[in-house]
């Protein structure tokens, strides 16, 4: 649906120039949505914003279905810019103007009747349950609420591709999971292509169903984000995925000298990581009764990336040194990756 081929985009700044992005190639699948995550000045929002010429490459292709948007003139741009619609951090709604107002203005030049725009707005009120805002005006309105009228003016023009860029960034916890459950019921309902723009793994996580990692205008990881997820290969994909999860606090207690991280002389931590098929299994109680082990599960951090369980747990561990060992060996032939956090069994 989305395809890049050796995009490039270049500014000006300061006297020198800074490749925002950097001959990037990328195909984003039809009737997915896809994540792209990176820190402040990776180049996220320019690649997004080449999707729909905000930003015009300074060199490649930019191709939506079959059409190489880079290289239409401008009339027909703005034809094929239909298709896109684009939510922001800070909603970009008109103060002066009401909720219906502001979901009816993309539909000024279309040629509808004004009956036929009064159906279209009720339509799109009702599908980001406001129907009864209609004639408020957006400072009457919460940040969830003004985030989905802006929503429902994406959705104005039938667009095929939504750009979400940041767009539950100045949103509290619980109104960001109302909006990622919206984008994922439109996903479901329209089956619109929606790229997600972010700094936080955790929206990842929530709804999009691939990831791309960026990192100085690059593309540096990408793939499936279960996958990504399970087996981070890139040192900042590793940040992003320690940053959903309490597992990586245990380097900081270790730090503190906080009493639960303290081992006796025998005993280790073991941080597990688990993937799909293994964190259903009762690995832990097994290897306790079959290698004479004592495991207290320090924490841990279980969940559902779609419908596969994973995650993992932090835990000391006692007993004979050659029972953690073949312990160890028993979990990585069951695709659990074990990583041998502090080790008291080597005596000092």
């Amino acid at each position: 649906m989305i395809i890049f081929e050796n995009v490039s985009k270049s500014f000006e700044a300061y006297g020198k120039t800074v490749e925002a992005v950097n001959d990037v190639n990328l195909r984003l699948e039809e009737g997915k949505i896809h994540g792209v995550i990176g820190f402040s000045g990776a180049g996220k929002s320019t690649l997004v914003r080449c999707i729909n010429l905000l930003e015009k490459p300074t060199a490649g292709k930019v191709i939506l279905g079959n059409t190489e948007i880079t290289s239409l003139p401008e009339k027909k741009l703005r034809e094929e810019r239909k298709k896109i619609g684009m939510i922001f951090q800070q909603f970009n709604l008109f103060s002066s103007r009401t909720v219906f107002q502001n979901i009816a203005y993309p539909l000024k030049h279309s040629g509808m009747k004004k009956n036929e725009i009064k159906d279209k707005v009720n339509s799109l009120l009702k599908l980001v349950d406001l129907h009864d805002k209609a004639e408020a005006y957006p400072s009457q309105l919460s940040g969830g609420q003004k985030q989905r009228v802006a929503i429902a003016r994406a959705l104005a023009n039938d667009p095929k591709i939504l750009l979400s860029d940041e767009s539950t960034s100045a949103l509290d916890p619980q109104t960001t999971k109302s909006i990622l459950r919206l984008l994922k019921e439109l996903n479901g309902k329209l089956g619109i292509t929606i790229v997600v723009i972010t700094h936080e793994m955790q929206v990842i996580k929530e709804i999009c169903d691939n990831v791309v990692v960026m990192e100085n205008g690059k593309i540096v990881e990408q793939g499936d984000v279960f996958q990504v997820f399970a087996n981070p290969v890139k040192q900042i994909t590793k940040d992003f995925v320690d940053s959903t999860s309490n597992l990586s606090m245990i380097h900081e207690l270790i730090k503190d000298r906080v009493p639960i991280a303290r081992l006796n002389e025998g005993e280790c931590i073991l941080k597990f990581t688990y993937i799909a098929h293994s964190a259903s299994e009762a690995l832990v109680s097994y290897i306790s009764r079959k290698y004479n082990l004592n495991v207290n599960i320090i924490f841990g951090n279980i969940e559902l990336i779609g419908e596969y369980p994973i995650g993992g747990l932090v835990s000391i561990v006692s007993g004979a040194s050659e029972d953690i060992t073949e312990a160890i060996e028993y979990l990585r032939n069951k695709d659990v990756e074990v990583e041998v956090i502090l080790d008291a069994r080597i005596s000092h």
